[in-house]
Formats: structure tokens, sequence, C-alpha cells
């Protein structure tokens, strides 16, 4: 499986014109929020193959929890088009997305709400093999990063250089596209972004460690929320119960996975056998308490995160128009703690 970053990396150049497009080769018919008697059918579509980011979403499903609340659901792939356009133009009701896609496509008009946080702080940072000797971001001086050419890598890459007194300026960016971490740092990268759950613990496995300087820890910005789960507008005024159905039964479900990693891996590699049973395990293991951590709830979210990431958005000139922050998610949709 290929660097579980990737999807969201995608997601986050999403633009007004790749909305549209993306959503008008889709044709009319919404096949989600179809009714039966007793019964609501909906779709989520992933942001990327399914992996440990998405446990509470399939535990779900098997424990009953959507069932109980009157819905039955169906878990989709990402396919030709990108399901944050889907959503945006109301073909699907829910996606997982990343608050930097979110915050880049509302900036482009698209209607977009995050309403819930599925891991509540950022688990991604920048990565090397520990034969590289990188232990801070001021040692990236001189050194080769494997980028994907995204509008969110540079400025992710000065601001904490400079937070730790280096110069982002003599690093060198290759872009390698969707290159596999392990066979890029064996061709002449030094370092890549990459999620920890999940590559960092492939690297844990294969006898592979890494040193990884996580970026919160250089500003407080960015400590954004990723990955999310999204709806769109028209859904949070004028489909409010389906929203808060669906929500409930998908805080259950990560409040459970949360609470028994060893069941809820095995509930993911029973929908998705194909995966690294090994790495699904202690990647479960090293996440489950990474979905709620210090909140009073899974899935809250801050005004503050919101608003400061939106502003270092606009700062660094990722965005030209300035996102309202507290537009672009709400917690009125999750269980009361």
């Amino acid at each position: 499986m290929r660097n579980a970053i990737t999807r969201r990396r995608a997601l986050a150049v999403l633009s007004a014109a790749s909305l549209v497009l993306a959503t008008a080769a889709c044709g009319d018919e919404d096949k989600s929020g179809t009714m039966e008697p007793g019964v609501r059918k909906v779709q989520i579509a992933l942001d990327w193959t399914p992996n440990t980011n998405h446990t509470g979403l399939y535990v779900a499903k098997e424990k009953g929890f959507f069932a109980a609340h009157g819905l039955e659901v169906e878990i989709v792939q990402p396919g030709d088009a990108d399901p944050s356009a889907l959503v945006a133009a109301d073909k699907i009701p829910f996606a997982i997305s990343a608050q930097e896609a979110l915050t880049q496509a509302r900036a482009e008009g698209a209607p977009l709400v995050s309403i819930a946080a599925v891991i509540q702080h950022n688990t991604s940072g920048f990565a090397s093999p520990k034969d590289r000797n990188l232990t801070r971001p001021a040692q990236y001086a001189g050194k080769t990063y494997g980028g994907w050419g995204g509008p969110i890598e540079a400025p992710l890459l000065k601001t904490i250089v400079a937070a730790d007194g280096g110069d982002a300026a003599t690093v060198k960016t290759v872009n390698v596209g969707d290159s596999d971490f392990f066979a890029a740092t064996k061709k002449g990268i030094d370092f890549q972004w990459i999620f920890y759950g999940w590559t960092g613990i492939e690297a844990e496995l294969r006898g592979e460690p890494v040193n990884i300087q996580y970026v919160k820890e250089y500003d407080p910005a960015l400590d954004f929320y990723t990955p999310i789960l999204i709806t769109n507008e028209k859904r949070v005024t004028g489909d409010a119960d389906l929203v808060k159905q669906f929500t409930a039964a998908v805080s259950e479900g990560y409040t459970y996975a949360a609470k028994n990693a060893g069941e809820s891996a095995g509930i993911l590699l029973k929908a998705a056998p194909d995966l690294n049973a090994e790495l699904v395990k202690k990647s479960q293991e090293w996440l489950s308490p990474k979905y709620q951590d210090d909140a009073p709830r899974w899935g809250e979210q801050k005004a503050e995160i919101w608003t400061g990431f939106s502003d270092w958005l606009y700062q660094q000139k990722v965005i030209s128009t300035k996102v309202d922050g507290a537009k672009a998610y709400t917690n009125d949709f999750l269980p009361v703690a």
C-alpha cells in the first residue's frame, strides 16, 4: 500500500474548476439518501484505500451502530471523481477529507463543512531513515526532500525549518509523486512528509526505523485536523436529522475503536483482507488512543484550530481569499459528552 497521506495531499489541491469538472462527470442522480421503510441508505466516500484512519466507520457498520440509528451505510473507495467534490455537489452526503483540503476548497467557494475530527491532533511529520541523522528541522539544510508538488509543502517546510533556526532555502526539493517512502529514500531522497501511524509503523516492522519531526511541534497553527468527516452546507441546514444520526453512529464506532484496538483491527481486516495484518494491528494499537486523545469527546473541534490554520494558509499565500474558520466546521451534530 502506498503512503496513506497521498490521497489527502491530492485533496489539498482542489480548486473551483476541479470541483465543477469532477461533479459534472458524475451524472445527476444522488444515489445516497434514498428511503426504504424504516431504513435510510447512505454512502460515505473514503479519502484513500481502507486503513486505520477509517476503522471507526467499519466498526460502526460491523457492530450495528449504523443500523441502530436507522441507517444502511455503504463505505465506498474514491474513484475518478474526488470525494470532496462529490460532497460539495451533494452527489453523496459524507466523505473523509482533511482540514487543509476543506479550507482550500472553501476558499474557492465549495460549500463543505467538517462535522468531526477523526483524529484529535496532527500525526504527520517529516521523516527520514535514522542513518541520515536528521533529528531537527534545521538539519534539513543541504538535504533532499521528496515532495509531490502540492501548494502546502513549501510553506510547511519553510515554517518548521525557520522555527528551528534553519534556512529552508538550502533544502533541495524533488517531485517524487506517489513514490513509496522506502523506495524514495533509497534513491537519493533524504526525507518525506508522512503520517507516522501508517508509514512510521511500517518502518518499525520492516526494521527500518525513522526519525520524525511532527509539524505540530513547531507552530500551533500546524496542529490542524487530518483526517476529518465532512458533509455540505445543504445537508447541515436541510437534512440535519441525517447528519445527526450518521455522526452519532460514527462517533460510537470511533469511541469503541479507541477502547478496543485489537478487536477493531480485526474488523478492519475483515472488511479489507488484502491489507498487511501485522501492520494493521500495530497501527491500530498506536492510533486508537489518538482518536479522542485529550478532547472531551471524539470528534470535538476547536475554533482556534480552524481560525489559526486558515490564517496561516492565507499568510503563506496558499489561499488568496480569507476563509472564515468558524463557518468551516461544526460540533453541533456530535453526541453530548
